[in-house]
């Protein structure tokens, strides 16, 4: 069982700072001398990524059967 939860630590650590690296990549898009942009563009731009992410928290929370039927 300890291997199971090593393993998740592991890749939870890993793809956290992943996704928080691309986060900060995104923001350098803030830089209004580099880039032109409007409000809508960064409301859609964070309502997709909220979703995202409510979406895979109810994952966690809420995991679904992977199981298929059979007879």
């Amino acid at each position: 069982m300890e291997q199971k939860r090593e393993r998740f630590k592991r890749l939870a650590n890993y793809r956290t700072n992943e996704i928080l690296k691309r986060l900060r990549v995104l923001g350098n898009c803030s830089n209004r001398s580099a880039y032109e942009y409007t409000e809508e563009d960064i409301n859609r731009i964070f309502s997709t990524i909220d979703r995202k992410i409510k979406d895979i928290k109810a994952r966690f929370y809420f995991p679904k059967n992977k199981k298929e039927f059979k007879l």
